[in-house]
């Protein structure tokens, strides 16, 4: 390791911690580095922009946030939380199951965060109404984002950056993933059942109360939600026929959202592209990838990669086990963005060695142990301490202890799961 590498590998570690610990907006720190590391020529401005960022994750997270916004405005979020829980018959047990359930399909073909922002205030005030605390409904809800969101191309950001980067379609993510983590789904769904249980018991006058809402006066804009259908279901049927019509998922999102847009005539558009873009996330995108090119640049991420190989002696089972399980544990403590980022290019440095079919077991492992590692504390997951958040407005704060235990619990058990899945699918 050369003294340009050492430094690089420091001004990395420096950015990671910052945004690690949050104690600078971590925008600010990853737009910080990336600006340090072109001018200090690891990397030119030129190729940073043109072969770094990549624009097909930037575009696809914009046409995404444009069409959940938009169907989010229907109401039929809402309209879909309270008539499961009138289908329950106000059984706060059947609600939580139900709940955990819907919150991880939403979280596959929608993202996880938009999902527990709607789901989880809907929670908190069906608990309220039961007379109980919504903290295990919102826990669980944000348990269920996390793992559901690991099925699909478009669930969870590390998907999106995992498919771009090694060309993987959103039929590939469904075909290899899609029913391991329905299964972890059904499996966790058990295993929140026992944890929560006790705490679930409430009087026949507050489940009479829930049956008293009427869900239809939710749905804001009937012909809007029937039309935002419709254009989501073109949407998706076209990401599963992208590698077919040799379109970039990217492409499908915009063209998509632009639909949504035009038909959405109450919106104000400026606003709304203000409010429902996440504008921070698409600079921390950018900043990101711009680091991660510099040590790419630097030979640094090369050197890794070479290490990794000769811990694991090239044993393919060894190496995805280890990336699983170490993408699991840090995702725990880190923010899985920036820790995918780092992996990336390092796993797509193994695959000119080893050969592109032969790693391909080495992105599902990342895609596992990122996304189900995200559960294991309060911090590991962005939808995590937005429900935290979310529930503390409310009045009904969540420790970090409390989450954690739950969670971690979770996540040593999906992992273990994962482990398996991962051995017998492809080894």
């Amino acid at each position: 390791m050369n003294e340009q590498m050492i430094f690089a590998l420091i001004i990395f570690i420096i950015c990671y911690v910052l945004i690690a610990s949050e104690k600078i907006n971590k925008v600010v720190v990853a737009l910080a580095g990336a600006v340090l590391f072109i001018f200090l020529g690891y990397v030119s401005q030129d190729n940073a922009f043109t072969n770094y960022i990549d624009w097909n994750v930037i575009f696809l997270l914009i046409g995404m946030m444009i069409m959940v916004g938009v169907i989010k405005n229907t109401g039929i979020f809402e309209y879909i939380a309270i008539f499961l829980a009138k289908k329950a018959r106000g059984n706060p047990k059947k609600i939580l199951i139900m709940l955990f359930l819907i919150t991880g399909v939403f979280s596959a073909f929608l993202d996880n965060v938009t999902t527990v922002i709607v789901i989880a205030p809907i929670s908190i005030l069906i608990a309220v109404e039961l007379g109980i605390s919504p903290i295990p409904f919102i826990i669980t809800q944000a348990l269920a984002s996390n793992i559901g969101g690991a099925a699909t191309l478009i669930g969870d950001p590390p998907n999106l950056m995992i498919g771009s980067a090694a060309d993987l379609s959103f039929l590939d993510f469904l075909q290899n993933l899609g029913v391991f983590i329905a299964f972890a789904m059904i499996v966790s769904s058990g295993v929140v059942f026992l944890f929560f249980r006790k705490q679930l018991k409430v009087t026949n006058e507050r489940r009479a109360r829930i049956m008293e809402f009427n869900e239809k006066e939710l749905i804001r804009d009937k012909g809007l939600l029937i039309y935002s259908l419709v254009v989501f279901g073109i949407f998706l049927g076209l990401l599963v026929l992208s590698e077919l019509l040799n379109i970039h998922a990217a492409t499908i999102a915009l063209v998509a959202a632009v639909l949504l847009l035009l038909r959405a005539k109450k919106l104000n558009v400026e606003h709304f592209l203000g409010n429902e873009i996440d504008w921070s996330s698409i600079l921390f995108f950018v900043g990101l990838f711009v680091m991660v090119g510099a040590l790419e640049e630097t030979g640094l991420i090369h050197f890794f990669s070479q290490q990794i190989m000769a811990i694991t002696k090239g044993n393919m089972e060894l190496t995805a086990v280890s990336v699983l399980w170490t993408s699991g544990v840090a995702s725990a403590f880190l923010d899985n963005i920036p820790f995918v980022a780092a992996m990336i290019p390092m796993i797509k440095d193994i695959s000119h060695v080893i050969g592109t079919e032969q790693a391909i077991p080495l992105w599902w492992a990342l895609s596992l142990g990122a996304c189900l590692g995200g559960n294991g504390t309060l911090i590991g997951a962005s939808a995590n301490i937005i429900s935290a958040g979310i529930c503390k407005k409310s009045n009904y704060p969540i420790s970090f202890w409390t989450f954690t235990k739950y969670g971690a619990l979770i996540t040593l058990i999906n992992l273990l799961l994962a482990t398996v899945f991962v051995y017998v699918r492809y080894f």
